[in-house]
């Protein structure tokens, strides 16, 4: 099975690249829904601190590559030939991922701060921080968890800045050449 996994900063396209994948008839496994999963069995309102909390007490309880563990689990139930994994959030789960799916691809998604932030204005979702301010501090918690070393490790490289079309023709170019 092909593995590919895209990371990026919040509001940088990781959405946008896994409805186009789905569109594409590719399965797709969020890997912040293991997270989000975790928040409603406590309980807990789906907001940014809390999925934030939720996502750091599991790197600290089983490590940082914690998040990739669930979400391989996840991935080894599709019978597809071709799989996306969306929201790699550091290194340590690309290593992991590396180490379970031996045809591991993975895309790292670009968009500048401030249209990263437009967007999360724009969009309203019940996560999305909508200051400058709350941005940073998100990007951060992210760095923490090995973010931009993730990023780093990336073997193909997408720029979200123009139009949806034009991001989904690029989008649409890694899959004729990866799968």
């Amino acid at each position: 099975m092909k593995v590919i996994g895209v990371v990026g900063y919040p509001a940088s396209g990781k959405g946008e690249f896994s409805q186009i994948a789905a569109g594409l008839g590719i399965p797709v496994v969020v890997m912040g829904d293991m997270i989000r999963r975790q928040v409603t069995a406590a309980g807990l309102a789906l907001t940014d601190e809390n999925i934030g909390a939720a996502a750091r007490r599991l790197r600290e309880d089983f490590g940082m590559d914690a998040v990739a563990m669930l979400t391989a689990e996840e991935v080894g139930k599709q019978h597809a030939d071709a799989v996306v994994i969306d929201g790699i959030r550091g290194d340590a789960e690309v290593r992991y991922f590396r180490s379970v799916f031996p045809e591991f691809v993975l895309v790292a998604v670009e968009a500048s701060f401030a249209v990263r932030l437009s967007r999360m204005q724009s969009r309203g979702r019940s996560d999305d921080t909508t200051t400058a301010e709350s941005l940073k501090a998100r990007d951060e918690r992210e760095e923490s968890f090995g973010l931009a070393a993730a990023m780093a490790l990336a073997g193909v490289r997408l720029v979200n800045e123009s139009t949806r079309d034009v991001y989904e023709a690029a989008v649409r170019r890694v899959f004729s050449e990866e799968l």
